[in-house]
């Protein structure tokens, strides 16, 4: 019995660190050490884009198109920060904010479809801020100067001459500027009813000499943001070139450095947990693709930027690059939507669907459709596991009709303990004799278990990343899925006022998982071994604590999981009883 002793406690081990990880990694390594500030010119976040000519003076030079070296930290309020500039007013059914007229930056962005909180009141979820507002984070494109060109190209201070006053849908807004010299430079801004703007920037070049340019495009973040700090998700710098997907973390940047890479069609950008923001370049043009960080006035800056290929735009000529930003909420199916429609490569892949996607995206699909039929999400996810529990009741039955015939044959095994209890070697080989003599598997009866770990952690994945998820309520007190249990045991359900520690936490949702996981062994066959008995009356006391602080949604699956596996108990056990009545009755006829 010691290979059953073995595979419970591996079982139970698996289990631990699977639903322990929050706590043995409870989040990103600390940040490095301050490193030095850059020297003046020297390339780096929100100064040139290695690659790139020299320039001049009136804004190619390294940092004309990024922030001057003496900006101010969090010097106002968002609010003030906003208003202390000439913008154009964005207005779509989802999306709030305003470019910077000065510099024509993207740097004011709110979602109105989503709170910051799970009351429909809270503040609009902030995405992009400006760079005198606290944690800013914005984007720009421009061009730069090409090796041995040296026109004056926009700045970061360069005032644009806008034709209209507000970007919405369907009103697209042109902002020109000309550099005094014959080259008039024209931005186009346009934006759909969701999160994707274009961007079409030309170049008219009414000099009498040709002109040697680089379009670029830049997502700068001072200040690493706040993640949730676990390792199935990715939050950070991402990108894709090359044809495949590239994760940075913020911490690895800091200590690795720089990174680029060079590509054709692909995006790059930074992505939270629900929402991203992704420059995806020109696919006519190669761009050079870089991951950046620097420490400037002990603030960590990042960036991620895109330098194309140079371009010649020859005397009387005009040129135009059309490139797109994505600045929103990763939704599932508006993802996939602009990844097929716009040919996106691996855009899709901007949602971190895992190391399995092909059991994380069915689980999604599945939760989604019944969602869109039922209208909650909390009843979805029942739903779903209902039809997971079908698919797996072939082995539910085959595992309980080999715990039932190990019940059987427990007399035998005591008699085998007693006759050969201080041989381990010839107890082991009796016992495997007598299973297979009487067609019994012992580790049939684990079966169904190891198989429900990977669909359970799939929909935690499922859960935890999908923004879908996120707000969704059920009934009752449960006002967001993707949360854990509002309600503790500890404090009464809310009686006594105090707060106990993390560890104490443990919800009616765990509660009632936990009861019902302990009904479900009760009603299992007695495991014939001692100790692999103790070890699942343990479970339900260990699972109950374990998912205390697991999104409610999966502790409901797994209430539902349970309370559909009692039924199918019961009935599996009144079909073996039937059966084994009517073999009696048949015998007893002969």
């Amino acid at each position: 019995m010691s290979e059953q002793r073995n595979l419970i406690l591996a079982i139970v081990l698996s289990v631990a660190i699977l639903f322990g990880f929050q706590t043995l990694f409870p989040g990103d390594p600390p940040p490095p050490p301050p490193l030095e500030a850059p020297t003046a010119g020297a390339p780096g976040v929100d100064g040139a884009i290695p690659g790139a000519g020299t320039g001049t003076a009136s804004g190619a030079a390294p940092g004309a198109t990024g922030i001057p070296g003496a900006v101010p930290t969090a010097a106002v309020n968002r609010a003030s920060a906003i208003d202390a500039e000439p913008r154009i007013r964005i207005n779509t059914p989802r999306l709030h904010g305003s470019i910077r007229l000065r510099g024509a930056w993207i740097d004011d962005l709110t979602l109105p479809d989503y709170r910051q909180t799970a009351d429909p009141k809270s503040p609009e979820i902030e995405l992009l801020n400006p760079r005198n507002a606290p944690n800013p984070y914005f984007v720009d494109f421009g061009w730069l100067n090409a090796r041995g060109s040296a026109v004056a190209v926009p700045t970061a201070e360069t005032a644009w001459v806008a034709d209209r006053d507000e970007l919405a849908p369907g009103q697209p807004v042109t902002l020109t500027w000309d550099n005094g010299a014959g080259v008039t430079f024209v931005r186009r801004f346009e934006v759909d009813a969701n999160y994707m703007f274009k961007v079409e920037q030309s170049v008219r070049n009414n000099s009498d000499q040709p002109l040697t340019l680089h379009s670029y495009g830049r997502v700068s973040r001072h200040g690493t943001p706040e993640t949730s700090g676990f390792y199935i998700l990715h939050e950070g710098m991402l990108g894709s070139m090359q044809e495949k997907v590239i994760e940075v973390d913020y911490d690895s940047i800091a200590d690795d450095g720089d990174m680029t890479e060079q590509s054709r069609a692909g995006w790059i950008g930074f992505t939270d947990k629900y929402w991203m923001t992704m420059l995806i370049p020109d696919d006519a043009t190669a761009f050079e693709g870089a991951f950046r960080h620097t420490y400037v006035g002990g603030v960590d800056k990042y960036q991620t930027d895109f330098l194309a290929d140079p371009l010649t735009i020859a005397a009387g000529a005009e040129v135009t690059q059309t490139n797109r930003l994505f600045a929103g909420a990763k939704e599932v199916d508006l993802v996939n939507d602009y990844a097929e429609r716009l040919a996106i490569p691996l855009f899709e892949n901007t949602i971190d669907w895992g190391w399995f996607p092909f059991l994380t995206k069915p689980l999604f699909i599945a939760i989604d459709f019944f969602n869109s039929l039922l209208g909650n999400l909390g009843l979805a996810i029942i739903a779903t596991t209902i039809i997971i529990k079908t698919l797996f009741l072939p082995l539910a039955y085959k595992s309980y009709v080999s715990m039932n015939a190990m019940k059987e044959l427990q007399p035998e095994m005591v008699k085998l303990r007693e006759r050969h209890g201080d041989d381990r070697q010839r107890l082991q080989q009796e016992m495997m004799g007598l299973y297979k003599k009487n067609k019994v598997n012992p580790v049939s009866g684990c079966v169904p278990i190891l198989l429900q770990i990977p669909v359970f952690f799939a929909l935690y994945k499922v859960l935890f990343v999908t923004i879908e998820m996120r707000h969704a309520p059920f009934y009752g007190w449960i006002h967001d899925l993707s949360a854990a249990d509002p309600t503790n045991l500890f404090t009464a359900f809310g009686l006594i006022p105090w707060s106990p520690p993390e560890l104490m936490h443990l919800g009616i949702w765990p509660i009632l998982m936990g009861a019902s996981m302990f009904f479900l062994q009760k009603m299992n066959p007695t495991p014939p071994d001692p100790m692999q008995a103790r070890i699942m009356m343990m479970l339900p006391l260990v699972f109950t604590f374990f998912l205390a602080r697991f999104p409610a949604g999966l502790v409901i699956y797994w209430t539902a999981n349970n309370l559909l596996s009692i039924a199918q108990q019961y009935m599996i056990k009144r079909r073996m009883a039937a059966k084994k009545q009517r073999l009696a009755e048949a015998g007893a006829n002969k």
